[in-house]
């Protein structure tokens, strides 16, 4: 077992990539070069997998083929398509506890942006944003397999934390786009992909703002002791 003093300098460059990781929610129009997606991907596949069944695809597109997606997408806005729910992201209902977090996540974003509570319009306005993925020049489409079970969605979400890390190694913004999956069958319909391929997320990714004010805040996590329990040790 590696000593304090063998491991610590790796683990605190590993820490300070954790925490410098944010959702970013505001972009600058350069470009972001194919190679460093590419290594995006390349990390994402290189996650755990069960039975190294290796789940999820990643449907990229920059340029005119993501100004069509966004389009689509807010067709089907403008249309008030009615929002899928191919699979199920929150419980129904929300514990307390977790219904707090969420609330102190929203507030957190909607004060940055200087948005009043009781401004319904303009909040719908900037959540409506995810769909033209936060003027990202790369959108991602997140999909797996329709016949995978539950324990695949646990190895996609590695692979998407791997991909969210290599982007903020290489210097880049990234957040992941839960919302996307109220629109999946339009996603699913414009990409013209299989049927068995279910729309799980989207991924944003660009060059950070840093001028932005949605990308100036971060939210609050659990303390350990909230979320841990350690069992034997000395």
């Amino acid at each position: 077992m590696p000593d304090n003093n063998s491991w610590c300098p790796m683990s605190r460059a590993f820490e300070n990539l954790l925490d410098s990781r944010r959702s970013t929610r505001a972009f600058t129009p350069d470009p972001v070069p194919r190679g460093a997606i590419e290594r995006m991907c390349r990390a994402a596949r290189r996650a755990p997998s069960g039975a190294n069944l290796q789940p999820g695809r990643f449907h990229v597109l920059t340029g005119s083929a993501l100004r069509k997606l966004v389009a689509a997408l807010q067709d089907a806005q403008k249309k008030n398509t009615p929002h899928a729910s191919e699979y199920t992201y929150f419980p129904t209902p929300l514990p307390a506890e977790l219904k707090a977090r969420q609330r102190a996540a929203g507030y957190a974003l909607y004060t940055a942006l200087g948005i009043e509570r009781r401004d319904i319009e303009a909040r719908r306005a900037q959540f409506s944003r995810n769909y033209a993925f936060f003027d990202a020049p790369v959108g991602i489409v997140v999909t797996i397999r329709r016949d995978m079970g539950k324990g695949c969605f646990m190895d996609l979400g590695m692979s998407l934390m791997s991909f969210l890390l290599s982007a903020e190694d290489q210097g880049f913004g990234a957040t992941g786009i839960g919302a996307l999956a109220n629109y999946g069958p339009v996603a699913h319909n414009h990409l013209h992909l299989p049927d068995d391929e279910m729309v799980v997320c989207g991924i944003a990714v660009g060059v950070a703002d840093e001028t932005a004010p949605e990308n100036q805040f971060r939210t609050a996590r659990a303390t350990l002791e909230e979320f841990t329990s350690f069992r034997g040790f000395d």
